[in-house]
């Protein structure tokens, strides 16, 4: 553990050689191991280079006037002071550039102190701030509550929504890249060091699959209970509409789905600032991104939360599964085969089987031909017509948008899960483990392992001595 602990971060910038020589004839080069990995560096994870701060210019290299006026010496007189202000402020800006390329969560706990301070000069609901730390709009009039909460919750304090929420998503967006940038620099990047995996992107990757996987790990259970308090209880499709339009929760069930649209934001943020290596279906990427951000907006808005808080629930535990299993596969555990199966039947089962269950209540009322399974629900439980006064948008006029927005999402899962599935059947047939949406990563530079004194690397491995540029 303590040659680990020396171990540095990534290999050194610096372009001149060093030739190391050769410490026993028993030297073996060691083989790369290569498995499935998902893409480059965030940017700021890969520690950047040092750049040159020496702005000043040598006097040597100035050549003074021969006899310069009074009028010459006063202008010079009056620059130097500015000039050197100018360099120093350069010279600070450099310096915050750097620290913040290295250290990405520190920019965003700055700004998270910067708000909590001024929150709390004045605590209380009069200050601005209020809105970005907690719900707002506590106790709306009784004819906007939802009245079909389950009898086993009690009564509880509903929150209605407005324009004050995006105050609160846009402050835990920043929370939750804290969160992200923090965790994967500080706990994750060391436990994948000292797992063995030295390719840049690979270690990226294991990072970030494993940040995704604390997350869901802990919002999928919770979305399972935040579903139990409300009639969607276990993706019941009828409770989706009763009691229609749903215009205030209780505060569980809005943090929850607040949090999710700051989670989501966040993810795209990630994806503009391209903070992770574009992958071959980065087009999907993006239009998944862009229609999660819609369906979140459009369901918050207009009252369809019961059936987003279903969709939340079926991505995030799939999400889980596909996370860990990347993470297996990184590591090479025995177990990655198996559970990569039961992974496929989860994702078959949550984001295909559900989801279509909820998108056949968008159909016209009817069966499905040939069983009697009902659809239509979303026309005949509840009012079906366009009252913009009551807030009541579940009509004729919503509900093809409704539907083209969850079709959209499904049909991206579809192609996921055709990719996946030639994934399964490689394996199953040729023992490849090869993930059909990454980059090939097949030439990526290893980071050095850390030797001792003997020639060992620090996991007692003999390794055949190479110049390192």
């Amino acid at each position: 553990m303590a040659a680990n602990e020396k171990m540095e971060a990534f290999p050194s910038l610096s372009t001149q050689s060093h030739a190391i020589p050769e410490t026993s004839a028993q030297n073996t080069t060691r083989r790369r191991r290569q498995s499935s990995t998902l893409g480059g560096d965030p940017r700021g994870d890969t520690g950047a280079g040092a750049i040159a701060t020496n702005l000043g210019t040598p006097s040597s290299a100035v050549s003074a006037p021969a006899s310069p006026s009074p009028a010459d010496r006063k202008s010079s007189s009056e620059k130097r002071p500015r000039e050197r202000k100018r360099k120093k402020a350069l010279k600070l800006f450099r310096r915050w550039k750097r620290m913040s390329f290295r250290h990405t969560w520190v920019n965003p706990l700055i700004l998270i102190l910067v708000v909590l301070s001024g929150y709390f000069v004045s605590p209380g609901k009069h200050n601005p701030l209020h809105s970005a730390l907690f719900l707002s709009y506590a106790n709306p009039p009784w004819n906007e509550r939802t009245n079909t909460i389950p009898a086993h919750v009690g009564n509880v304090t509903q929150y209605g929504k407005g324009p004050k929420d995006l105050a609160f998503v846009a402050f835990y967006t920043v929370v939750l890249t804290f969160t992200r940038e923090f965790l994967m620099q500080q706990m994750i990047r060391p436990i994948g060091i000292w797992c063995g995996i030295r390719a840049r992107g690979k270690l990226s990757r294991f990072m970030e699959q494993f940040y995704t996987a604390i997350y869901f790990g802990v919002v999928g259970p919770l979305g399972f209970w935040v579903m139990s308090r409300t009639p969607v209880w276990y993706f019941n499709t009828v409770g989706m509409y009763e009691g229609y339009p749903h215009r205030a929760h209780e505060a569980l069930f809005k943090a929850y789905y607040l949090l999710q649209a700051s989670y989501w934001s966040q993810q795209a943020l990630v994806l503009m600032l391209q903070l992770e290596k574009p992958r071959k279906d980065f087009k999907e990427l993006v239009l998944h991104h862009i229609t999660t951000l819609a369906l979140i907006w459009c369901s918050y808005r207009f009252h369809f939360t019961y059936i987003g808080v279903a969709v939340y629930v079926t991505h995030d535990v799939s999400d889980f599964f596909i996370a860990t299993s990347k993470i297996f596969n990184y590591l090479d555990f025995w177990i990655t085969g198996p559970y990569f199966v039961m992974f496929l039947c989860i994702w078959a089962y949550l984001r295909h089987y559900i989801n279509l269950l909820v998108l056949k209540t968008l159909l016209p009322p009817g069966r499905i031909p040939y069983t009697n399974i009902r659809t239509g629900e979303f026309a005949t439980v509840g009012p079906y017509e366009l009252n913009w006064e009551l807030q009541q948008y579940k009509s004729s006029v919503s509900q093809p948008m409704v539907f083209l927005l969850l079709a959209s999402l499904q049909t991206i899962n579809i192609i996921w899960f055709f990719l996946l599935v030639r994934i399964a059947l490689r394996y199953l047939i040729k023992g490849e483990q090869k993930d059909e949406r990454s980059e090939d990563e097949a030439e990526e530079e290893d980071m050095p392992e850390p030797r001792m004194g003997n020639g060992l690397t620090a996991n007692g491995n003999v390794v055949k001595p190479v110049a390192v540029e």
